[in-house]
């Protein structure tokens, strides 16, 4: 997992209107990656709603956020309007941003282990550097953690 002070990867993925959108397209903002399991499951609708509540205070203070998950630009897209999502929600099906920051972890669950997602959030400065990390976000709380982190 990525640590305070590591370079972000540089990344492009789909967002959930299959736009192309790029971590660099956000140079010389603060930016919020947010990864998370799946949409439309009871913690991660948690997670994205807490953002969407404090949506205007992150605009206010020009900060980015970015949800990422596996999930397809169609789930996406269903999610983000069914939720009222007003920020970028990006598909990473092969997980391959998801494993360069480290969120694509080994997970157990009713006695199985598997490989998968964990909910971790990452806050980047304007030249994408590393400057919190979250590695066992809180759903109901993570949105205002940060934004207490950065005041």
């Amino acid at each position: 997992m990525l640590s305070v002070g590591d370079k972000a990867p540089a990344f492009t993925l789909p967002d959930q209107d299959g736009n192309p959108v790029s971590l660099g397209d956000f140079a010389g903002s603060r930016v919020v990656v947010y990864f998370y399991p799946k949409d439309n499951t009871p913690c991660c609708t948690r997670q994205a709603c807490a953002f969407r509540d404090s949506y205007q205070v992150y605009r206010e203070r020009n900060i980015v956020v970015i949800g990422i998950s596996k999930d397809s630009v169609k789930s996406h897209r269903g999610f983000a309007d069914k939720q009222s999502l007003p920020f970028i929600l990006l598909s990473d099906p092969e997980h391959k941003v998801i494993e360069a920051f480290g969120a694509w972890q080994e997970k157990k669950q009713y006695g199985k282990t598997f490989m998968g997602t964990v909910r971790c959030t990452f806050v980047l400065d304007g030249t994408g550097t590393v400057t919190h990390v979250f590695p066992k976000a809180k759903p109901d709380t993570n949105a205002a953690e940060i934004l207490t982190a950065l005041e």
